[in-house]
């Protein structure tokens, strides 16, 4: 049996379910196929920027469906001297940042996929896949033979779609890396905030601490490639992390690990990569398209998403849809993502990022608006993409703007902790 929708998506995570949604909202008829069952966990920090959020909301999630959603006001800084900044997002305007489980916020997405009509298989992984004439022919284990006037990549850093179509980049093994564990029995000072930590054998990477709404916490760290740290030494620095005196103020010494640290590759170069080729294009993490300060790939994700389905709903042949793709990513997020990697070398050094900390303290109105540029409540290029400019670009209100629900978590069950690590 020879299945034919409009376009085929490869990986169900929020990249290949947002394509999904807006896919088949445009009237196309869309496959989805994962190699994983949902739900699945994935290792991240699990933190959700503005910009992010603003695309949740517009693909219709459903925030009270995410068990371990959790919506906060503050972001609390610290310095590699201790000295702590807080810098809160604006109030009664929205929500400007969450924390949310991937393997609840994923599942959620993939339901709202096939409400919205998308045909969604998981754990049906594809095992090889060619161009043919104009568009694209895979191989699906399970479902036999997919073909496709389109195809969307969302499958991963290391994209078996891209090695499938002889795409793959030999030896990339991410620019970034991190390390995260969730802890539960924590003190209530990691309840208050989204705590950063900027410690100076990480840089210019950090250390953070994100609140969930089922009463545990993400606690991880991460590492440029060519940082100070060498990825071999993430283990040891993970435990020296763990008892560290700005740490423990936070975390308290009482809490207990629900699982093992997890350590994961994050993919931070945008535009440099292939974002498409022939009826293939490609978006998330299969397009490295992470943002090369912070580290996110949720909103990123979602954009790239959103910039494929409407490079394909506005039509054209393959060459002309590809082109469109890469042109609309190169001209907004690589450029976003490029200016993320200039104030990188400013983190460095203890001197830089202690110089930072401070500046983002300096003034009350410094203080919200540095929260807002962190968690991309604009785009980071703005300044230097007039194209982008519109009134209250800089000052507009977050997603769901609901007075009353900012900073409180939804009541939720909570998950069963295990012993000490």
């Amino acid at each position: 049996m020879t299945l034919d929708p409009d376009v085929l998506v490869v990986g169900a995570g929020p990249a290949g379910a947002a394509a999904a949604i807006h896919l088949t909202r445009a009237g196309r008829r869309v496959l989805v196929v994962d190699r994983a069952r949902f739900p699945r966990d994935k290792v991240c920090g699990d933190g959700l920027t503005t910009g992010a959020l603003r695309h949740l909301e517009a693909l219709g999630l459903d925030r009270t469906e995410v068990a371990s959603w959790r919506e906060v006001d503050e972001m609390r800084v610290v310095a590699p001297s201790g000295a702590v900044r807080p810098l809160p997002f604006p109030r009664g305007l929205g929500t400007f940042a969450a924390v949310a489980r991937r393997v609840d916020l994923d599942a959620a997405l993939v339901e709202r996929a096939r409400a919205e009509g998308a045909e969604v298989h998981d754990g049906h992984a594809v095992v090889d896949a060619r161009v043919e004439r104009g568009g694209v022919v895979a191989e699906v284990e399970g479902l036999g033979e997919v073909r496709a006037a389109h195809v969307i990549g969302a499958d991963g850093t290391w994209s078996p779609l891209r090695r499938h179509l002889g795409l793959a980049v030999p030896g990339y093994r991410g620019d970034c890396h991190a390390f995260r564990q969730y802890l539960v029995g924590t003190g209530p000072t990691a309840e208050e905030a989204l705590w950063v930590w900027f410690e100076e054998d990480l840089l210019p990477g950090y250390a953070w601490s994100f609140p969930l709404g089922d009463g545990t916490v993400n606690v991880g760290f991460g590492i440029h490639r060519n940082g100070r740290m060498a990825v071999g030494d993430m283990g040891d620095a993970w435990r020296s992390i763990l008892r560290r005196p700005v740490v423990t103020r936070v975390l308290g010494d009482a809490w207990e690990a629900e699982g093992p640290p997890r350590a994961w590759p994050i993919p931070a170069r945008v535009g440099r990569l292939p974002l498409a080729s022939g009826p293939a294009l490609f978006v998330g993490d299969a397009a490295a398209a992470c943002d090369p300060m912070s580290g996110e790939g949720i909103g990123q994700a979602l954009e790239t998403a959103a910039l494929a389905t409407e490079a394909i709903t506005a039509g054209g042949g393959t060459d002309a849809v590809a082109a469109r793709y890469e042109r609309t990513v190169r001209a907004g997020l690589a450029r976003d993502n490029r200016m993320a990697e200039w104030v990188l070398p400013l983190l460095r050094s203890r001197r830089g990022a202690e110089a930072a900390v401070r500046i983002s303290g300096s003034t009350p109105w410094v203080r919200r608006n540095f929260a807002r540029w962190l968690f991309e409540d604009y785009p980071r290029a703005l300044v230097l993409t007039p194209r982008r400019w519109h009134r209250g670009a800089f000052t507009g209100p977050g997603a769901w703007v609901t007075p009353g629900v900012g900073g409180k978590p939804l009541p939720v069950a909570p998950h069963r902790p295990t012993r000490p690590t």
